[in-house]
């Protein structure tokens, strides 16, 4: 009787793995997609200096003039990134004033899908009050014809997201996702 052994099965699987047109698969990641895996672990190394998200904090917000972290309105074409940076006057005094606008302190900023990653990751800590949640939105006014690609552009945002590590919030409905 004749023992297998490791070694024996590789002729077995190669022929498994060639089929029968003798084509062979390559079992090395694609340089791509390395780069691709790297490049998402570094954003996550990045985002990860933000405290997890609490729900009694963000909950309670059902408006986007409310809402103080990162807001992303999913469009057809893009992605528009609202940002509100963190006041750099730490005193209570005339805050939301004539001389301390909050909306002075807002930022928008256009970007494809493909560099959601980087752009998130680019916000600064300061940013995040109720810590690594993103409210997500459609945008206003979506034409029927576009609705589609605005619906498909929306779930790859949020895969995208809950790939980085960041919880997903629907102001209007008031879910995570």
């Amino acid at each position: 009787m004749r023992t297998l052994t490791p070694a024996s099965f590789l002729p077995v699987l190669l022929l498994v793995f060639t089929g029968c047109h003798g084509h062979t698969v390559s079992l090395a990641p694609s340089p791509v997609r390395a780069e691709q895996t790297a490049e998402l672990e570094l954003q996550r190394e990045q985002l990860d200096r933000i405290p997890p998200p609490t729900k009694g904090t963000f909950m309670a917000v059902h408006s986007y003039d409310s809402w103080q972290n990162p807001v992303l309105t999913v469009q057809p074409g893009m992605l528009e990134l609202h940002v509100l940076l963190a006041d750099a006057n730490t005193t209570p005094i005339g805050v939301g004033g004539m001389f301390r606008p909050v909306n002075a302190r807002r930022q928008e900023l256009n970007i494809n899908l493909p560099s959601l990653g980087e752009a998130i990751s680019a916000i600064p800590e300061s940013s995040w009050p109720y810590g690594r949640v993103v409210a997500v939105e459609e945008a206003n006014n979506t034409p029927t014809s576009a609705e589609p690609a605005v619906r498909r552009n929306m779930e790859v945002t949020i895969s995208k997201l809950n790939d980085l590590g960041i919880v997903v919030y629907d102001l209007s409905s008031g879910k995570v996702q």
